[in-house]
C-alpha cells in the first residue's frame, strides 16, 4: 500500500493503530477532566474577579485596588489556561513541551506584573508624595516607571531560562559589569537620585517653604520660596523672581534653614546701639513702643530688649519680636528701623558714630642766651 509515497503495509499500520489507542486510552479521561476543570475555573475565576472588582475595588476611593484587579484580569485566566496544557502535557508524558510551557508562564505573568509595579508606584507618587508637596516631574517618573519596569521583565526573562536549564550566570556577571561601569561613569547623577530620595522621605521642606539659599547671584536675596523638588534638584525662586536650581546632593551636604516648617510665625532679633551718653532705659522702652507699633509685629510674646555688649563708642543692644508672617520679615525689620531712627531722634537719643579726641600738647621754647 502506497500513501503520500510512503509504503506501508496494513499489517503496520493497524498495528500502529493499536498501539496508539492503547496508549491513549488510560490518559482519555484524565485530559477530559483538566480541560473540564480548566474551562470551569476559568469562567469562575473570570465572573469572580469581575463580581469583586465591581462591587469592592471600583467602591473605592484608592487606585491600588483597581491596579491589583487589572492584574489579576490579566494574569489569572491565562495561567488557568497554562496550567491546563503543562497538565496535558505531563499526562500525555511530553515532559520537555511541559518545561517549555512553565518557562513560557513564568515569562508572561512578569509582563503585567512589571505594569502592576509601575502602576503602584505612579499612585504612590500622587497619594502620599503630593501632600507633602513633593513631586515627580512629568520627565523623572516614567523614566523610574520604565526602568523599574524593564528590571521586573528582564528577572521574569532570567527565572524562565532557568527553569529551561540555560546557564544564566554568564548574563549576570556581564550585568554586574555592564551595571559598575554605569554607576562610575553617571556618579553624580546617582549621588543626586540617592540624595532626591531621601529628601522626599525626610521631608526637610516642602513646597511653599521659605529656605536659605547658600548659593544665589550677587546682589540678590539670599533666601527662597521651594518651588518644586525632583529626583535630581530642587528650584527655589528668590524674591527677585529668580529660580535656582540646587542639586540634591549638595543640599544634604547643608544645613537647612526652614523659616516657615515650625508654622508661619518666627522671631526677630534686629541689633541697635546708643552712645554712652544716652539713657539705655529710655532706649529700651523707644525700641518696645516703636516695635508694637508696626503692623504684624505679635503683642503676645511681648518684644524683649537685651543688652548685648559694650562697643568702643556705643551701648549695643538686640530687639526681639515675634511676628505672624515668616514671609514678611524683611518689610517688618526695615519698618522697625526706620521707625526706630526717627523715635530715638524725637527722644534725644543719639546713635553713636566713631568719635575722636585730639589732645595737642604745645611746649614753651625756652630763651636762647644773646649771641
Amino acid at each position: 500500500m502506497e500513501f503520500l509515497g510512503f509504503d506501508l503495509d496494513f499489517l503496520d499500520v493497524r498495528t500502529w493503530w493499536l498501539a496508539a489507542v492503547e496508549t491513549a486510552r488510560p490518559r482519555l479521561m484524565p485530559s477530559a477532566a483538566v480541560v473540564l476543570l480548566a474551562v470551569v475555573s476559568h469562567g469562575i475565576g473570570s465572573r469572580t474577579l469581575a463580581r469583586i472588582e465591581k462591587r469592592v475595588a471600583k467602591r473605592t476611593a484608592t487606585v491600588v485596588d483597581d491596579h491589583v484587579m487589572r492584574f489579576l484580569r490579566t494574569a489569572v485566566p491565562p495561567s488557568i489556561l497554562v496550567w491546563a496544557a503543562w497538565r496535558l502535557l505531563i499526562i500525555w508524558a511530553l515532559p520537555t513541551p511541559a518545561s517549555w510551557v512553565v518557562a513560557f508562564w513564568i515569562a508572561f505573568l512578569f509582563f503585567p506584573l512589571s505594569r502592576l509595579v509601575g502602576d503602584l508606584l505612579a499612585a504612590a507618587e500622587s497619594q502620599l508624595m503630593a501632600p507633602s508637596g513633593a513631586t515627580l516631574d512629568e520627565t523623572t517618573l516614567p523614566l523610574i516607571n520604565r526602568a523599574v519596569r524593564i528590571v521586573v521583565m528582564i528577572l521574569g526573562v532570567v527565572l524562565a531560562l532557568d527553569r529551561l536549564g540555560v546557564q544564566i550566570q554568564p548574563f549576570v556577571a556581564g550585568a554586574g559589569v555592564i551595571g559598575l561601569a554605569l554607576s562610575f561613569a553617571a556618579k553624580d547623577t546617582l549621588s543626586n537620585l540617592i540624595a532626591g530620595v531621601l529628601l522626599i522621605l525626610d521631608r526637610p521642606f516642602q513646597v511653599g517653604d521659605r529656605i536659605e539659599l547658600w548659593t544665589a547671584p550677587t546682589e540678590t536675596g539670599t533666601w527662597g520660596d521651594v518651588t518644586d523638588i525632583g529626583l535630581r534638584a530642587t528650584k527655589i525662586r528668590n524674591p527677585d523672581n529668580l529660580v535656582v536650581v540646587v542639586p540634591n546632593n549638595e543640599i544634604m551636604q547643608r544645613d537647612i534653614v526652614n523659616y516657615t516648617m515650625s508654622g508661619e510665625h518666627i522671631r526677630l532679633r534686629i541689633p541697635f546701639s546708643v552712645a554712652y551718653e544716652s539713657d539705655v532705659d529710655r532706649a529700651k522702652e523707644a525700641l518696645i513702643r516703636t516695635a508694637l507699633e508696626v503692623k504684624g509685629v505679635k503683642p503676645e510674646p511681648a518684644p524683649i530688649v537685651i543688652l548685648r555688649s559694650f562697643g568702643p563708642s556705643e551701648v549695643n543692644l538686640q530687639l526681639r519680636v515675634w511676628i505672624h508672617d515668616a514671609r514678611a520679615r524683611r518689610r517688618v525689620a526695615d519698618e522697625i528701623t526706620e521707625r526706630v531712627l526717627l523715635a530715638f531722634a524725637a527722644a534725644g537719643l543719639e546713635i553713636p558714630y566713631p568719635k575722636r579726641e585730639l589732645y595737642i600738647r604745645r611746649e614753651e621754647t625756652a630763651a636762647l642766651p644773646p649771641g
